[in-house]
Formats: C-alpha cells, structure tokens, sequence
C-alpha cells in the first residue's frame, strides 16, 4: 500500500525558509517520479517541483526556480523541499506526490499517489 506522509510546514515570517520532507512507504522509491504540489487558499493546486528518484534530475515551476530545491533526504526514502525566500504568495497546503514514470509537466492530474499535506503559511 502506497503511502506519502508530509511534514515540516509551519508559519514563518516573509524572506524566511522552510524545508518540507515526505516518506514513502509501500512501493519501490528509486522507480519512481516524486512531486511536491499546493494549494493556495481559494485556488487550485499547481505543480511545485518533481524528481526522477532513479536518474535524479529536476524540473521547477517557475514561481519557485531558484528559490526552492527539491532533493532526496538523508533518510530513507524521503524526499525533501528546501524553500528559501519565502513570500505570502508561497501560502497554501503543500502535498507531496508520486507516479510511476515522470510525466513530461507538473500537472497534479499525472501523479497517481498523495499525502495529506501540510501547512505552509508566509506573513508579509
């Protein structure tokens, strides 16, 4: 059984940083494509960041290139998402997603597999 379980969301002050993690349990974590996706108050969810765990490459949305990385934890099968700089438009619930083979977007409708998410709240 598939499971995704976020963490490390909090409230932080604007400029600030975060680093969100997400276990995986139930599947082969090297087969697979991770994302991180959220969602904003009011809004739909949008793509993040993903990583092929098997090749390591990323791909960034452009709102978040530069300012965040997405990369495999020090613990096992984990995968991290380090925010830098954050600003109140980064508020929303960030999830965490995995699909079999990396889809060539971001969108949240390629990914097969979710946590719960978790809370990420940036104040001006």
């Amino acid at each position: 059984q598939v499971q995704l379980m976020e963490s490390g969301g909090d409230s932080v002050q604007a400029g600030g940083s975060l680093t969100l993690s997400c276990v995986a349990s139930g599947f082969n974590f090297g087969d697979y494509c991770m994302g991180w996706f959220r969602q904003p108050p009011g809004k739909g969810r949008e793509g993040v960041a993903k990583i092929n765990t098997a090749i390591n490459t990323t791909f960034y949305a452009d709102s978040v290139e530069g300012r965040f990385t997405i990369l495999r934890g020090i613990r096992k099968n984990t995968i991290d998402l380090q925010m830098n700089n954050l600003s109140p438009e980064d508020t929303a619930m960030y999830y965490c997603a995995a699909v079999r083979y990396c889809p060539l977007g971001l969108k949240p409708g390629d990914f097969d597999y979710w946590g719960q998410g978790t809370q990420v709240t940036v104040s001006s």
